[in-house]
Parts: C-alpha cells; structure tokens; sequence
C-alpha cells in the first residue's frame, strides 16, 4: 500500500512546521487538513503557512474556496484530499497530512461513507433560532460523544451534527480505509506551554490590528457578519468588536480561554484514534527515526 504521513494534534502545537521538516528531508508535499485554511483571504486568524514559512514545500488545499460563496464540507475535502494524495504519489513523493480538522482528516481515511443524511431546511429554520448553548444541551441529548468535540459556540456544526443525530441515532465514527498505509504522528504539549502557545501566537495576530484589519478587508470583500461569525473564534471575536458587541479590552482574555477549550476539545477527538503515535514538538529525534523506519518498510 502507497504511505502516507499524517499529522495530528491541538492548535499551536508546532504542526505545520514539523510537516515541513518532514517534507524536505523525505521528498514530500503537504495536504493542509484545516477547514478554514482552504478558504481565500482567511490568511491571520486561520494561523494560514506563509510562503517564506513553506521553505519551496508544495501545499495542497489551500485557499481553494471562495468564503463569500461557497461553504466547504468535509465530503469536498475528502474528495480534494484524495485527488491530491494520488497526484503526489504519481510522482514518486510522499503525502503529509497536515492540520487539526479531525472531521476533515477522518473523512479522508475513512471508507468513502459519510452520513447519507440529506437537509431538512424545517429543522434547520427551527434550529436556528436557538442559542449555541441551547443547541449544545440538545446535541448531549442525542450524541454526547461528539457534543465533547464539536465546537462549542458554531452552530452551523452542532445543527448538523444535531441533524444527522436525529436520523441515525448518533454522528457515526468513520471507518478507516485501507487505501494508504498511514503513519499518524500526533504532537502534544503540556497544559501550561500550551496556554503560553497559544497567548503568544494570539498576540501576535492582535499586533498592529492585524486581525482587525483583516476582518475589515474580509467585510470590503462581501462577506457577512454571520458568515464571519460561522468561520468561529478569531474571526468571530474581531467580527463581535468590530460590531460594537465586545470591548477590544476584552478580546484578548475571552478569545485566548476560549481557543484552549477549543484545544481540549481536539485532543478528545485525536485521542479516540489509538493507532496516533504522540510526541512532544521537541521530541525531533524520535519523530526522524520513527518516520525513516515507516518510509523504509516494506
């Protein structure tokens, strides 16, 4: 079976530039698995890899989407995913899955059967009206399993979730295909470097009103407010300031407490894959020898 490297784990964990590494020393391109990332224009809040940060490193399934039009389902990504897997194995380079986008990695690997669960727009026009709490409350009725690694405050997810919930009992777990011959390497920091992670890059973003300017440039661009708010935290956060609904003073502290429960929620997700071999980002040694041992099997 052709390999595949896949990489896996929480927000700001390093897992971008580990995938280049990876990249440059096996002769591999990178498949972003991010469902922000493949949209245009989503370039700061998104965490998106520049060019200078690629080091020549092809990417694949970025900025493939126009955020004005188009909403982006894992069903698009696993079907882009896999045309993009076999373009790169055709030319003798290895695949590296890359992101923190556990549906969009599971629709991937899995054996080609999404939920077949059609919309039903009555539903989703009662739904609607409801908060994201109260959405919450309804999907742990239905599914409790996936209420603990959904997205919290994105109703867009949990009234999909809570739809097909409603049709099969539960969100199914994907099956694993047998296509790829996969080595899933996950990346894990302690809760305390992981909080100082994610405060740094967060200020980072805020630096100079990247974020904010970002956002405006994004509303010149045509896109909504409620479509800003679905893209979820930094954008939803700028998008609330920019409206006058949150003091900026209060951007910072509420956007950082809810990125991290946002990170817990992906390990909860990453965590129920047990063939995931977890490593520390400073771990490099380990992480080599185990991917040279995976490229060198038969």
């Amino acid at each position: 079976m052709k390999k595949i490297v896949c990489i896996v784990g929480q927000t700001a964990t390093g897992k971008s530039d580990l995938a280049v590494e990876i990249a440059k020393k096996y002769n591999g391109e990178i498949i972003s698995a991010d469902s922000r990332q493949v949209y245009r224009w989503l370039n700061i809040g998104s965490g998106k890899i520049t060019k200078r940060e690629m080091k020549g490193v092809r990417h694949h399934l970025l900025n493939v989407a126009d955020p004005r039009k188009e909403r982006y389902t894992a069903a698009d990504f696993a079907a882009a995913a896999k045309s993009a897997a076999s373009d790169i194995l055709s030319r003798g380079k290895l695949p590296i899955v890359c992101g923190d986008t556990g549906f969009y990695i599971e629709a991937f690997f899995h054996d080609g059967n999404l939920p077949n669960v059609p919309p039903n727009p009555k539903l989703r026009a009662k739904l609607t009206k409801l908060s994201a709490e109260a959405l919450m409350k309804e999907l742990r009725r239905l599914d409790p399993v996936r209420a603990k690694n959904i997205d919290s405050l994105n109703k867009i997810r949990i009234i999909r979730a809570i739809e097909i919930a409603r049709v099969l009992g539960k969100v199914p777990k994907q099956k694993s295909k047998k296509n790829y011959d996969v080595l899933s390497i996950g990346l894990t920091l302690s809760p305390e470097i992981l909080k100082s992670k994610i405060h740094a890059r967060l200020a980072k973003r805020m630096r100079g009103n990247a974020l904010i300017k970002e956002v405006c440039d994004l509303r010149r661009r045509g896109i909504s407010w409620k479509r800003l708010h679905d893209f979820g935290l930094e954008y939803r956060y700028a998008a609330s300031y920019l409206q006058k609904k949150l003091p900026r003073e209060r951007i910072l502290s509420e956007l950082e407490r809810e990125i991290y429960r946002y990170a817990k929620r992906q390990m909860t997700w990453f965590k129920r894959d047990k063939k995931v071999k977890w490593f520390s980002p400073k771990e490099k040694g380990r992480i080599d020898r185990e991917t040279k041992s995976f490229i060198k099997k038969n």
